[in-house]
């Protein structure tokens, strides 16, 4: 497998770079280079399998069509930046051509730019391709020496182009040491669609435009100019400038975007002489099947609509919490509740297998730690409700020795009096400051609790996981210490006289442990909605007592505040305790204020953590609604992995129309619901239905 780049001898500064755009090293050369091969054929091929990877990401066309973007991230979390990942993959793709030749070039840029992107710290381009003809005759071709590249000068800086700067000569490509050993990805390349394309012409004059979308989308620029021309981009979702494109062209020339990029429309300033293209391509993950859910509320239906809009762009490479922020894999809460919503509209679970298993491997390079520590549990519930979604037992198998160094690490937080005592950090909780303090990264008094019921779900979820690899002793001895941790729960963190579980211990933090992201302890005793959500949600309360302790923190709004990421847990707990009628529609209030606001996307939060913070618009972790209401509305529960046996309980909620599709490996499940009518249920052959 050979690997090529710009030559070291005549280009030493553009080899080397930084792991990750948040370790910012002593290499910061930010360099885009060209690389072109043509291969002559005997005749018009069957088709071709491409394979192909580069550091640190690329755009590959074949016969003047662009057929892939990457590479397939490795995925990756916020600790350890200043060192390369072990894993790197290759995108693998099957094209169709008319004509009896191969004429390769691609666009590479060296430096990542989104905290998503991981580099080996080297300039490399990977390219082979199998060539099948209609007689079945094989050719095989990698690129290797004798391929050409050349170094664009011209791309300047990120979003910075100036065609006036000649770029180098074409040169012969250079081997380069395969550090990248890189897997092929187990899911195809996002797709490559030309949205919308702005065509002006200026002969001396200056172009003003603003324009606006109807939605918030996600994808890469393009821009043709032919003559001396000025173009000024800026992008904005709502109405902030989030990226800035400053294009300078001479005569005929094409700038290539490389980076992701999120927006609601653009405000255009051009000048010069010529003519200029400005071409916006949507990028997403495949979608290979639909599923809708229809109401009789209109405003609902609108609000579906965004979340089913809004996830679909936050699928890419692997799922992202927004394509303007593009956080990495770490952020497993945002990409637990996408999976859940995609269970209610496009089905395929194979971006989510494949992100399960870039997490393990995370976790199993530092010994099964992420920096959010809620959200490492997470993925434990996660990868359970995959499995069971999927039926993929090999899913949980590859992910087993992460599971088992996950489990023993928090082990080791384990205080005497039975509860986690001494994490590295109680993140994430929600996206408020009470008082004044983040519960991004709270101290104990605002944390300890929810990362404890978290822990007790994972021990749960875990106890599920080895019972289906058939370890029943392993099983017996997480049951065992979930129930130990429940009793500690609640003796240690339940106030019986206010008849509510508070935040977390006052007791102080050890200096030892003080650090950015784990402040040291305050002395007030928190009480807020978010405990009470969880116990109720993973069951640490059940009966008459969770009903209860529901039905206390709806109507305290003393308990404070939920952004839209936390809702989804109290959607759960109301499902789980047998209150949708009473409080599923309720709950979505916020979303219909936030429709008011803005129709194009969904906002990072319901309310401002602090008065400058701007929300972004294309946030999927606040989409909860497009899994949480059409689960309230048939009340699925999958009995039996991959479909086969499922127990459905439909609920109008109050409506006067529902019909949920739920999608499945052998086709929808569709649910019709009328006021004063029988629901009707319409079953693809292979599922059963339980009474």
């Amino acid at each position: 497998m050979s690997f090529i780049w710009l030559p070291s001898d005549k280009y030493p500064l553009s080899q080397k770079t930084f792991y990750n755009a948040l370790a910012w090293g002593d290499s910061k050369s930010y360099t885009v280079a060209s690389l072109k091969k043509r291969y002559d054929l005997k005749e018009v091929p069957k088709k071709v399998i491409l394979t192909s990877t580069a550091d640190t990401a690329f755009l590959l066309s074949l016969n003047g069509n662009d057929i892939m973007r990457g590479p397939a991230y490795s995925g990756g979390d916020f600790l350890d930046n200043d060192k390369p990942r072990s894993d790197y993959y290759s995108y693998k793709t099957e094209v169709n051509i008319n004509e009896s030749y191969l004429d390769f070039s691609a666009i590479v840029r060296l430096m990542p730019l989104h905290i998503c992107e991981y580099s080996k710290g080297q300039g490399g381009f990977y390219l082979s391709a199998t060539v099948v003809f209609e007689s079945g005759e094989e050719l095989f071709l990698e690129c290797d020496e004798s391929w050409e590249i050349k170094k664009l000068n011209s791309y300047t800086s990120p979003r910075f182009f100036d065609a006036s700067l000649d770029n180098e000569p074409w040169v012969m490509a250079e081997i380069k040491p395969n550090i990248w050993q890189p897997e092929i990805a187990p899911v195809p390349p996002c797709t490559l669609e030309k949205f919308k394309t702005h065509s002006y012409t200026t002969n001396g004059e200056v172009i003003k435009e603003r324009i606006e979308y109807d939605r918030v989308y996600a994808g890469f620029l393009k821009v043709k100019a032919n003559g001396k021309i000025n173009v000024k981009i800026k992008s904005f979702e709502l109405e902030a400038i989030t990226e800035r494109y400053d294009l300078s062209f001479d005569c005929f020339d094409t700038y290539y975007s490389l980076e992701l990029l999120s927006t609601g429309g653009f405000e255009f300033e051009i000048s010069g002489h010529g003519m200029v293209d400005i071409i916006f391509e949507e990028s997403y993950y495949p979608v290979y099947e639909c599923a809708k859910t229809e109401l009789s509320d209109e405003g609902l239906n609108e609000l579906l609509d965004i979340c089913a809009h809004t996830l679909k762009y936050c699928r890419q490479g692997h799922h992202l919490d927004s394509p303007l922020h593009c956080e990495p894999l770490a952020c497993v809460g945002d990409y637990y509740i996408e999976m859940l919503m995609t269970e209610f509209s496009y089905r395929d679970t194979s971006l989510t297998q494949f992100d399960l298993i870039r997490i393990a491997k995370t976790m199993e390079n530092r010994g099964g730690r992420l920096f959010h520590t809620t959200y490492s549990l997470i993925w434990v519930k996660m990868l359970y409700e995959c499995y069971m979604l999927s039926g993929n037992i090999e899913l949980l198998r590859k992910c087993k020795h992460a599971l088992d160094l996950l489990l023993a690490l928090f082990k080791t937080y384990i205080g005497q009096n039975g509860l986690i005592e001494t994490p590295p950090d109680y993140m994430f909780v929600d996206w408020l400051f009470p008082d004044g303090i983040s519960t991004h990264h709270p101290p104990k008094a605002l944390g300890q609790s929810c990362l404890n019921i978290f822990y007790f779900g994972a021990l749960e979820n875990a106890a599920k996981i080895y019972s289906v690899l058939g370890e029943s002793d392993r099983v017996s001895e997480l049951n065992c210490e979930a129930e130990k941790l429940k009793s500690a729960i609640i003796s240690e963190l339940y106030d019986k006289e206010k008849e509510l579980f508070f935040e977390g211990l006052n007791t102080k933090t050890p200096e030892d442990m003080i650090y950015q992201y784990l402040p040291q302890n305050v002395e007030k005793r928190y009480f807020r909605r978010h405990a009470n959500i969880l116990a109720c949600y993973f069951g640490i309360f059940k009966g008459k007592d969770a009903e209860k302790l529901l039905d206390r923190i709806y109507n305290d709004e003393s308990l404070g505040e939920v952004q839209p990421y936390f809702m989804h847990f109290w959607f759960g707990a109301v499902y789980n305790c047998g209150l949708c009628e009473k409080y599923t529609i309720k709950l979505l209030d916020g979303w219909r204020d936030a429709l008011k606001k803005c129709k194009k996307g969904l906002p990072e939060g319901f309310f401002p953590p602090e008065p400058t913070y701007k929300f972004d618009y294309s946030h999927a972790w606040g989409g909860t609604p497009l899994y949480s209401l059409p689960q309230a509305l048939s009340g699925l529960e999958i009995l039996e992995p991959g479909f086969k046996r499922i127990r459905l309980s439909p609920s109008l909620l109050s409506l006067e129309y529902a019909r949920v599709e739920i999608p499945t490996p052998n086709g929808n499940i569709v649910i019709t619901q009328k006021s004063g009518s029988e629901a009707k249920i319409s079953l693809p052959d292979g599922i059963l239905l339980e009474k």
